[in-house]
């Protein structure tokens, strides 16, 4: 056991000294000419494959010369225009667009759901809220709060309405809105809506400052462009004003499934801007996309509810709304380039070092598939063993030849 341990602890130190002793070689590389013309055309090829990677894809496509800012200062201001008919009465951007203010989102309604007239006061409860449904007071806890339901229990079970079965009374806005809602019909010219989208982003690094709408001349001329003009990617692409049926038809979006559910779509603003060129070439690109998700049509699409109050008879009442509409989400994306010696000079130096993978690959496929009596690694490794003797001699090499070596001839491929 112990003359065991005694050959493993030699060992593991003649592995230790042979290891740091080698740790302090040199090693140089080595020319070697392989006339071999299957060689010759894998190792152009590689060649081939990187330089044009770097060329076309890093330095034209990803401009890797260039320092780059991606996060930009940006303002978004949004404003709903248009009028619609409703019955008899004319609805406008006050009654159909929140925030009536604007900022970087914004909704307009598209119908609504109207329960008129609700007071304080006691009534039954739904009777799909679960544990509503009653045949006697007992079933019914009094000040209890079913938060899937609309108020206050008040231990009283009570006939539903004009219907033959029975639910817990409950104390809050009477009628419930289940029982006395009122439908109202799509609002048809929501469609024809424009929304003006004004975006100014700011490129700090750059000190670049640029908008989306288009400069004019003087204030009276802007004025006129921006009240005729809607939005074209190749026509007025420095219009601000979107029609709400475009935004909805380049989301891929059915708009008959809008009216019916609403929706969230977002407008995204993409600034892409080589600062190289001149900055009147930085132009914003627009895309629009559905956000809310669809899989779950219990809670897809986009509503929301509010009240108008007012006194009737010297009672505190109100009119509910729950209004289905679309609402726009501005999201605004900003990248910036612009020349610069150090990332130039990093990604130069970055493709010359890839270029000599392909001297490694070639010399892989030498080694392993093509060198098959030992020819060429006997050429390409030769090891130093003696200290020069003659002051005119560079090394001695414990193969023939010189650190150039030629296989043109003499050697079976």
């Amino acid at each position: 056991m112990s003359e065991a341990f005694h050959q493993f602890i030699m060992g593991l130190r003649e592995f230790i000294k042979e290891y740091f002793l080698g740790f302090w070689d040199y090693e140089t590389p080595k020319i070697m000419v392989v006339k071999n013309r299957t060689l010759g055309v894998i190792y152009r090829s590689v060649q081939f494959l990187v330089i044009t990677y770097f060329i076309w894809y890093v330095f034209m496509s990803q401009k890797a010369y260039q320092e780059s800012e991606t996060r930009p200062e940006s303002s978004v201001y949004t404003r709903m225009k248009g009028t619609a008919v409703l019955g008899d009465d004319i609805l406008d951007t006050v009654e159909y667009a929140r925030p009536s203010e604007g900022g970087d989102v914004i909704s307009t309604i598209l119908r609504r759901e109207v329960t008129y007239d609700q007071r304080q006061g006691t009534c039954a409860e739904y009777f799909q809220v679960p544990s509503a449904n009653c045949t006697k007071d007992s079933d019914c806890v009094q000040g209890e709060v079913d938060f899937a339901g609309h108020g206050r229990r008040t231990g009283r079970c009570v006939q539903y309405y004009n219907h033959t079965f029975k639910t817990c009374e409950i104390q809050t806005w009477c009628p419930i809105e289940e029982y006395a809602v009122v439908r109202e019909p799509e609002i048809r010219e929501a469609i024809n809506f424009t929304v003006f989208i004004r975006n100014s982003i700011h490129f700090p690094k750059f000190k670049v400052l640029r908008g989306n709408i288009k400069d004019a001349s003087n204030r009276r001329d802007m004025q006129k462009y921006l009240t005729k003009c809607h939005y074209d990617e190749e026509k007025e692409p420095y219009c601000p004003n979107f029609r709400l049926g475009y935004i909805a038809n380049k989301a891929n979006e059915n708009v008959t499934d809008l009216y019916r559910t609403g929706g969230v779509i977002g407008v995204f603003i993409n600034w892409k801007c080589n600062l190289d060129l001149d900055p009147s070439h930085c132009k914003p690109t627009y895309s629009f996309r559905r956000l809310d998700l669809r899989k779950n049509q219990t809670s897809s699409g986009y509503y929301y509810r509010f009240a108008k109050y007012y006194s009737k008879n010297g009672v505190e009442s109100r009119t509910l709304i729950k209004a289905f509409g679309i609402r726009l989400d501005v999201i605004v994306h900003g990248h910036a380039g612009k020349f610069s010696p150090i990332p130039t000079i990093i990604s130069t130096v970055t493709a010359m070092t890839s270029v000599a993978i392909c001297t490694i690959i070639c010399d892989w496929i030498m080694l392993t598939f093509i060198d098959k009596n030992e020819v060429y690694s006997e050429r390409k490794f030769d090891e130093v063993i003696n200290e020069p003797t003659v002051p005119t001699e560079l090394s001695y090499i414990n193969s023939f030849g010189s650190n150039h070596s030629d296989l043109s001839d003499g050697v079976p491929l």
